[in-house]
């Protein structure tokens, strides 16, 4: 969607957000909210609080173990904020041989998963709807996630109610959400390449090496890719001479060695989603 303005922009919005809170005030029910520590589910849970009542919504957070301990800590400030009950449950995603072995259904796996162990949630506290924070920018990307919720139920109100990522955001910001710039982010599996087998190992040295390259080089949107020996580094294109600064790479190549990787690179394309890593060719096509 294009926008001349801003104007165009909070009209478009405006709209959208009403419809938002009327999706979730027809469905007359408690719902139980997946969320992840983005903007996209905060502002999910910041509607439903609005339509609902605090009584009435219910957010949970996964802790299943290839998640950065940042995310599952901005996922309990955003609960704070917006005022609604949070629960942390937990479980081990690589005791899961289909998500382990890493093949290009392995966000399937994890999804169909999580939702499982939302449903155990939903049937303790007798909640009826369960809903997560996907968008319709999503359906542009490889997220066959989507269907592994769709099959068991799990509903998406922004991306039924038309809401894309520009409008979220700015959404979230009028509304005082902490993470309304917050670059997006995903588990720690993804730096995985496919068909490389996920192990604690790797996803400990993924995020150490990230944590460390944000807290010194002042950068909020990193990845590592973990290639065996080699880890290659992605930061957003105007931020590549950060990277590149003579006084800190020593300490860079230093730090990434020292959690087994033989070679560092710096990938010169910069940051990108790795949409364009995986053919986009569904069994199921997704029905918005």
């Amino acid at each position: 969607m294009h926008y001349k303005n801003t104007k165009d922009i909070s009209f478009s919005a405006s709209k959208k957000f009403n419809n938002l809170l009327t999706w979730f005030k027809s469905k007359n029910s408690k719902v139980i909210i997946a969320l992840s520590g983005g903007v996209d589910s905060a502002l999910v849970a910041l509607a439903a609080r609005q339509a609902l009542g605090r009584k009435n919504v219910l957010t949970v957070t996964a802790n299943y173990k290839t998640l950065a301990n940042e995310e599952l800590e901005v996922a309990k400030k955003i609960a704070k904020e917006i005022d609604v009950d949070h629960i942390m449950i937990e479980y081990n995603e690589l005791e899961n041989q289909n998500f382990v072995k890493n093949d290009n259904l392995r966000c399937f796996h994890c999804r169909n998963e999580l939702a499982d162990n939302l449903l155990k949630v939903a049937k303790e506290k007798k909640f009826d709807l369960i809903v997560d924070g996907s968008q319709i920018d999503d359906l542009d990307d490889y997220r066959p996630g989507l269907i592994a919720l769709r099959e068991k139920g799990i509903s998406s109100p922004l991306m039924e109610t038309g809401l894309n990522k520009i409008e979220i955001r700015y959404l979230a910001k009028i509304n005082n959400l902490s993470v309304y710039d917050k670059p997006s982010n995903s588990c720690l599996a993804s730096r995985i390449p496919h068909g490389s087998e996920v192990t604690t190992i790797k996803l400990k040295r993924i995020e150490s090496c990230e944590s460390w390259i944000k807290q010194n080089l002042k950068l909020r949107n990193i990845r590592v890719r973990d290639h065996g020996d080699l880890a290659r580094i992605e930061v957003e294109k105007d931020e590549l001479g950060k990277v590149l600064d003579p006084e800190l790479i020593p300490q860079l190549i230093n730090v990434i060695k020292g959690h087994g990787f033989k070679f560092v690179t710096l990938d010169l394309e910069g940051y990108r989603s790795n949409k364009n890593d995986h053919p986009i060719n569904y069994d199921i096509k997704l029905k918005v």
